[in-house]
């Protein structure tokens, strides 16, 4: 006569002889609990599906199968830098911009040099650019035009790309992800393709997850 199942819940709450086999490491979950995380692009969970499948392809234990993974991890982190390129042109052009419009449109020097080179418009007589405010009055005359149309650039910019977010397009990003699983499913073509994909696509352009257990 076999015993009775073990009492999980008492009165709505866990009992503690159940909570005691609570996993506290994605190492310790099962199978499915793994799937479902990959699933949500959890990348310890990913990571997890890849180290399972390379103790199965390659018959070995867990701690030899987490050494390949560390070498698939580097494999997909080539080029990376690369990839993160136009997002960090992107935010020094930014940021290049925004603190050059201060001189360009105050500084005495700077208005002149601009207007020399760029503009040839007649300046007022020295005595009205005496001022940050007057220098920037008489700058506005081009600058204007200039920050005026770049604004109105940008807010037409950040209106379309609101418009692709609500419809979950991200034309640059996608294509960097989709490329680099590509190249990694490549790489190792004895394993999973699938789990290969995932973990490439959740692993993070600017520095690697940090993964706990």
């Amino acid at each position: 006569m076999t015993g009775s199942a073990p009492e999980t819940h008492r009165d709505g709450k866990p009992t503690l002889e159940y909570v005691k086999g609570m996993p506290k490491t994605f190492a310790s979950m099962t199978n499915e609990q793994i799937l479902l995380f990959a699933e949500l692009e959890i990348p310890e969970a990913c990571r997890e599906c890849i180290v399972r499948d390379v103790m199965v392809v390659d018959n070995v234990e867990y701690d030899e199968a987490m050494k390949v993974f560390e070498k698939i991890a580097e494999t997909n982190r080539e080029g990376m830098t690369a990839a993160a390129f136009p997002f960090y042109l992107g935010m020094g052009v930014a940021l290049t911009a925004g603190y050059a419009s201060f001189p360009l449109v105050f500084h005495k020097e700077t208005v002149e040099w601009f207007n020399e080179k760029f503009v040839t418009l007649e300046l007022p007589p020295p005595e009205d650019l005496e001022t940050y405010f007057e220098v920037g009055a008489a700058s506005w005359e081009w600058m204007e035009p200039i920050l005026g149309h770049i604004s109105f650039f940008l807010l037409c910019m950040a209106f379309s790309r609101s418009q692709l977010q609500n419809l979950g397009i991200r034309p640059y990003y996608h294509w960097q992800r989709e490329r680099r699983s590509r190249l990694l499913i490549k790489s190792y073509p004895q394993y999973d393709a699938e789990f290969l994909a995932n973990y490439s696509k959740c692993d993070r352009l600017v520095e690697p997850h940090e993964m706990s257990p």
